[in-house]
């Protein structure tokens, strides 16, 4: 944890003085000392501006982002015993996508700068009671009846956006593109405190039902037998993860792998009880997604690569891996 903690702090610098202009470390830790009234000079020319109004926020987004995903990843495999779930499987992030680029090719911005969040956070839901729906409408109720609604659902979400794409304005294509696979461009002081909501959400959650999740580890029966009422316990964990989800994704995009790489890369360090588990999933999910987007920024200068890019590159090496070892 203190190690990753160094990590976080360390990357939130770097991501801060990198990036089309490279700024010195000095002048980032100046500017962030004269922000919050530590040091009464400030830093000369627009250095100030571009640290404290554009990259900090940036970089607060990519921490809440990362930690909310690995969050919702450890508990959607928890609850399923599935080692591959995250929000891709279950239809969400594709929910989201829709929405999004229904806004982008279709509707248009009704709603000034909140459209695109408003529709990404209403598709990702639109998906979360679909599954739910189509799950309580067959004979049982099991984790393989939810994964297999959750894939229908997201090739459904994922056809329907492919259809937007080519029927709307193709004006828009490249900024369909580049926001289905994820990008922090929409940072701002203002979403900020939506996408730590995300994150606190599915954080306070999983910490709270700790020792329920624990009791996932033994077995359904025996977690009925500890007195975990695991049909219900399993849909609310799934309207929650789809809630904090919708919220991440209505800020930063469709950003994949997260949730799934996370868990398996935590659990050798923090064991497989949920308490530390979660916690340390927060903070190696942040470390992920501000690393991500120090490569999507430096990768390609003065391009931005979507982040979507890095992450899914990570997560396709990454399962390969874990094929080689035997531990999927």
């Amino acid at each position: 944890m203190m190690a990753g903690a160094a990590l976080v702090a360390a990357l939130a610098l770097l991501s801060i003085a990198y990036g089309s202009t490279v700024i010195p470390l000095a002048d980032v830790v100046g500017a962030l000392a004269h922000a919050v009234g530590l040091d009464a000079h400030p830093v000369s020319g627009p250095v100030g501006k571009i640290v404290v109004d554009l990259r900090l926020p940036r970089t607060l987004l990519a921490i809440a982002v990362g930690a909310g995903l690995g969050v919702v990843g450890v508990l959607l495999q928890t609850v399923t015993r599935n080692d591959l779930a995250d929000p891709f499987l279950f239809g969400l992030s594709s929910g989201a996508a829709a929405g999004a680029v229904s806004v982008i090719t279709v509707f248009g911005d009704g709603f000034g700068i909140w459209t695109l969040p408003i529709a990404a956070f209403t598709g990702g839901m639109l998906a979360a009671g679909i599954v739910l729906l189509l799950v309580s409408r067959v004979r049982g109720q099991g984790p393989e009846r939810l994964i297999l609604a959750g894939l229908a659902v997201s090739f459904i979400f994922t056809a329907l956006t492919n259809y937007l794409v080519f029927a709307g304005d193709q004006r828009a294509a490249y900024s369909v593109l580049f926001w289905t696979m994820g990008g922090l461009g929409l940072a701002r002081w203002g979403n900020i405190g939506l996408a730590a909501l995300g994150a606190a959400i599915i954080l306070a959650y999983g910490l709270w039902n700790n020792r329920k999740f624990d009791a996932f580890l033994a077995g359904e029966n025996a977690a009925e037998s500890l007195g975990v009422p695991v049909a219900r316990m399993r849909r609310t964990t799934f309207l929650v993860a789809a809630l904090a989800t919708a919220i991440l994704v209505s800020v930063a995009g469709v950003i994949g792998f997260v949730g799934l790489m996370i868990p398996h890369l935590c659990r050798p360090l923090a064991g497989p009880l949920h308490l530390r588990l979660i916690a340390s999933s927060a903070l190696f999910g942040a470390v992920l997604l501000l690393a991500s987007d120090l490569l999507a920024r430096t990768l390609l200068p003065p391009q931005e690569l979507p982040i979507g890019i890095i992450t899914s590159s990570l997560g396709a090496f990454f399962v390969v891996t874990m094929l080689f070892r035997n531990r999927l």
